[in-house]
């Protein structure tokens, strides 16, 4: 699906701003901003803990000069699930908060008419959901005294109170959380792109059309030069002397694809850059990458997982004075116009689906994976022409060694799926929980293996010594299966501001003598490719015994202040740096 663009052939009107909102259906009608999660922008604490279906509804007026275009409704991303009615009458529907949806309004309304829009938006989660949800009461870390007669008659009673608590680490936020808007494009008008570069030039295209006519697709460099231009629907456009796009300061150099259908127009921004994996080392360019920043979560005071472009920006420069390179979407597609900005600054994206806390066993079970591999279509169809995009997670932290063949059986499909659904054919991985990794099959046959470890934090807490024996332990396990190695999480809540002469858990002295111990048993290892420290900035998570106002991983807190270990890791990375950009 094309992001939504304003050209002298396209318009876009942003339908943003305060709308009315009710949180219940019988809660009277109050101001809400869009696009922003709904759940801080009161200090009603049933905003903040509801679960169930909320109303948006707004007014809007198609320009009469849009008359004889197509119309249609864009919403980018509405959690978790949602209805759209025009006029009271239900236009559409669509399931899953984090990927965009078009409703086109032809027959429904027409230039120069003036409409009202109401959104129901459904922000419970389940068992059918992604991400999952306990359908009882037992949040992420809340497996309390089974068994207590008094604490298992309180879990019902949460149950028939309609409680609904995540199976996932992070807070439920919801609600319409990025842009709506209304396109219009000419009735024949281009409805896809697709676009393969190789690091000699060649850029295969595919464009999908509606309506009769043979697209025109050239290329631009940076100063809007011609560079090539062909005819048709599918070939091959040739760069003379391409200029490689590269995840270093100051080197990601964007082509355009300039689309030329009837009166319709669409241009693209993209790279020429090559990914692929061999033996243990991971290429970008046929040169070796090694993965190094933090992970990362879409959040914020007020706006919570709502668009915030300022922040995006912020975010991204606090990357840079990192001297980071890299995020994985934890846990979840972002919006794109982080994807775009990350496109412009040379900072690799690891996109991930929205599989997050399918931790118990019995969650092979459930009817998913026609729903999963749905969504995973949607989110390659959408990223697959942004340069920064270099793999593909299918989900974050499974269980897959209890049950190993239900695993595979579940996962390895969806790994063939997106080798099938990715023209550029990237590399695909799922991100791996600490687990019992001799029995494990599907997360070493990944392409490039992602693993989440805690030692030293949630296990042998406080004992760095053991800890990083029991690490180099594994990695002596891992040494020998051929793959590329990723610590895609590690960390320790901190907070900030808390210090002691002994680095002891929870002080910012203990923040850094963790990442130091751990970090020595990766610099050990050739077949490991990178480091993503959990995590960016502490995030707001539901509220539990081991979480004090969120998690506090961050080596920022929630506003941006860096800790200890910001600086930290600042040195080691310039070091890394410096040593890249050597020849």
């Amino acid at each position: 699906m094309l992001y939504p663009q304003a050209n002298a052939a396209r318009t876009v009107l942003d339908l943003s701003g305060v709308w009315d909102f009710k949180l219940r259906e019988d809660s009277p009608w109050e101001p809400i901003a869009v696009p922003a999660s709904y759940n801080d922008q009161s200090p009603d604490p049933a905003y903040r803990n509801y679960a169930g279906v909320s109303l948006y509804r707004t007014r809007f007026t198609i320009p009469a000069a849009l008359r004889g275009q197509r119309l249609a409704l864009r919403f980018d991303a509405v959690t978790h699930s949602a209805r759209v009615l025009l006029n009271g009458e239900e236009i559409g529907r669509h399931r899953g908060g984090f990927l965009p949806f078009e409703i086109e309004l032809e027959g429904r309304m027409a230039a120069g008419e003036t409409a009202e829009l109401t959104v129901e938006v459904d922000n419970r989660i389940s068992h059918s959901t992604l991400p999952i949800g306990t359908e009882g009461a037992t949040a992420f870390f809340g497996s309390d005294n089974p068994g207590i007669p008094s604490v298992e008659a309180g879990k019902r009673r949460q149950q028939e109170r309609g409680i609904n608590l995540p199976a996932f680490d992070f807070f439920n936020y919801a609600g319409i959380q990025r842009p709506v808007r209304l396109i219009a494009t000419p009735k024949a008008y281009i409805r896809d792109l697709t676009l393969v570069p190789h690091l000699d030039g060649r850029v295969d295209f595919a464009v999908e059309t509606e309506g009769a006519g043979e697209p025109r697709v050239e290329i631009l460099d940076a100063d809007g030069v011609l560079a090539a231009r062909e005819e048709g629907r599918e070939g091959t456009l040739r760069v003379a002397e391409p200029r490689l796009w590269e995840p270093r300061p100051g080197t990601p150099y964007l082509y355009t694809a300039r689309v030329t259908f009837g009166e319709d127009v669409y241009e693209q921004t993209f790279g020429i850059r090559e990914v692929r994996v061999e033996g243990t080392r991971f290429l970008i360019n046929r040169k070796p990458f090694h993965f190094h920043g933090p992970c990362k979560h879409e959040d914020s005071a007020f706006h919570g997982r709502g668009l915030d472009p300022c922040l995006n920006v912020t975010d991204i420069n606090l990357f840079r004075w990192l001297h980071a390179n890299c995020f994985r979407t934890s846990h979840y597609p972002y919006a794109e116009e982080m994807y775009a900005l990350c496109d412009r600054e040379g900072i690799v994206i690891v996109d991930e689906t929205p599989a997050v806390g399918m931790w118990a066993d019995e969650h092979y079970g459930w009817d998913l994976a026609e729903y999963h591999a749905e969504v995973l279509k949607q989110m390659i169809a959408r990223d697959k022409n942004h340069p920064c995009v270099v793999a593909w997670s299918l989900g974050n932290e499974p269980n897959t060694d209890v049950y190993p063949d239900k695993a595979w059986d579940y996962w390895h499909p969806l790994y063939e799926l997106a080798h099938r659904l990715d023209p550029q054919n990237r590399p695909v991985t799922l991100v791996g929980c600490q687990n019992i990794y001799e029995r494990d099959r599907i997360i070493p046959a990944m392409d490039i293996v992602f693993i989440n470890r805690y030692y030293g934090w949630y296990n042998l807490s406080g004992d760095l010594e053991t800890a990083a024996w029991a690490f180099r332990t594994e990695l002596d396990w891992w040494a020998d299966k051929g793959k590329p190695i990723v610590l895609s999480e590690y960390g320790a809540d901190t907070i900030a501001g808390l210090h002691g002469a002994a680095p002891e858990m929870f002080t910012e002295e203990f923040q850094v003598a963790y990442y130091r111990a751990i970090n020595a048993c990766l610099d050990e290892r050739d077949f490991v490719v990178g480091e993503m420290p959990w995590n960016f900035a502490d995030f707001s998570t539901c509220q539990g015994p081991m979480r004090a106002g969120g998690n506090r991983k961050g080596l920022f807190t929630r506003d941006r202040r860096p800790k200890m270990a910001a600086h930290y890791f600042r040195e080691r990375w310039a070091a890394m740096e410096a040593a890249e950009n050597t020849p």
